[in-house]
């Protein structure tokens, strides 16, 4: 079931040309036909800012798609323009648009575009690239972009929303809240090399690690508590077998002994035969902490109030990626 889109052939290869249309009659535009897809206008955002791109990846990919029989226009983020540029994309309405940019960047615009918005691809360009790697298989964009336009199938993408009552996010790969979140900003200091402030991270993460203090519910049952609670999509969760919620998993772990444990399970089966983790689906989830709630939402590291809720979006947007995609190996 997949769309491929074919390389414009070699002039000195290519068969005897097709007779000329007749005089007045409208031109025909660029167009590869698949059995599932016609791409005749392609988009692509490319922000040369974000961590993996570069500033030459606009041309890099202008000879790339300079080779597929299509209408190609590439766009370069401006700081100071990315909503105007982001939200004329999106109304020009194409049959793709590629997201070359960081992962927030790229979900904001997945976002956006919603289920009845043109296809998104979102190139691998930021740190984590949770998302490009789910649906492509691999942190590098160039192969990303040449398996989306050779490979690539329109697909609905399933998510969820998080809402704490001052802020909404969508993500579509996983979301971790809890303690264990903690240690997502000490990471971040280390990439960006101040192992100080990576120091205070790890203690501030240590002194709350087995503390149990958050509650939750599954939709609507009653309150349990888990040391941190992990949302998977149906898109990446081995465990899901249909696109009916999100995998919750319940990770309670009572010191450091079983923690080690837990991660050992993590790199050498899978997680989820671990005693101290419960999972099920849910389409709604509800949280509370005595203080605010650390969570790191694909891949992004954010702080929430004590209060927050989540729910399942079964059609957040539509992309072009291989059927199946990479899924949860991948991520």
């Amino acid at each position: 079931m997949s769309a491929t889109l074919t390389p414009a052939a070699d002039p000195a290869t290519a068969p005897e040309a097709t007779p000329e249309a007749p005089e007045g009659a409208p031109a025909a535009e660029p167009c590869v036909l698949t059995s599932h897809v016609a791409l005749r206008r392609v988009i692509m955002l490319v922000n040369p800012l974000s961590g993996s791109v570069g500033p030459r990846a606009a041309e890099e990919a202008g000879a790339i798609l300079d080779a597929y029989a299509c209408e190609t226009s590439i766009v370069t983020l401006d700081p100071g323009q990315f909503d105007a540029q982001i939200e004329a994309a999106l109304d020009a309405r194409p049959d793709v648009l590629f997201v070359l940019a960081g992962d927030g960047t790229a979900g904001s615009i997945a976002s956006r575009a919603g289920p009845d918005g043109p296809l998104v691809a979102p190139l691998p360009g930021g740190t984590m690239n949770m998302l490009p790697k789910a649906l492509y298989g691999t942190s590098d964009w160039k192969a990303a972009l040449k398996t989306a336009l050779e490979d690539g199938a329109p697909q609905s993408v399933a998510g969820g929303e998080v809402s704490d009552g001052q802020t909404t996010q969508t993500f579509y790969c996983a979301a971790i809240f809890g303690s264990p979140a903690l240690w997502a900003p000490a990471r971040e200091a280390i990439r960006v090399g101040k192992p100080g402030l990576a120091w205070a991270y790890a203690r501030r993460a240590l002194k709350r690690a087995f503390s149990g203090q958050m509650r939750f519910s599954l939709d609507g049952c009653p309150p349990r508590r888990a040391e941190a609670l992990v949302l998977i999509s149906p898109m990446i969760s081995r465990a899901m077998d249909e696109n009916t919620g999100l995998e919750a998993a319940a990770m309670n772990p009572s010191d450091a002994g079983q923690a080690f444990r837990l991660a050992a399970h993590a790199v050498l089966d899978d997680w989820r035969q671990d005693p101290a983790v419960t999972t099920r689906a849910t389409q709604k989830v509800a949280m509370r902490a005595r203080s605010r709630i650390p969570a790191v939402i694909d891949g992004e590291p954010v702080l929430l109030r004590h209060e927050a809720r989540v729910r399942f979006i079964r059609k957040a947007f539509q992309a072009l990626a291989p059927i199946p995609p990479a899924a949860e190996d991948s991520v």
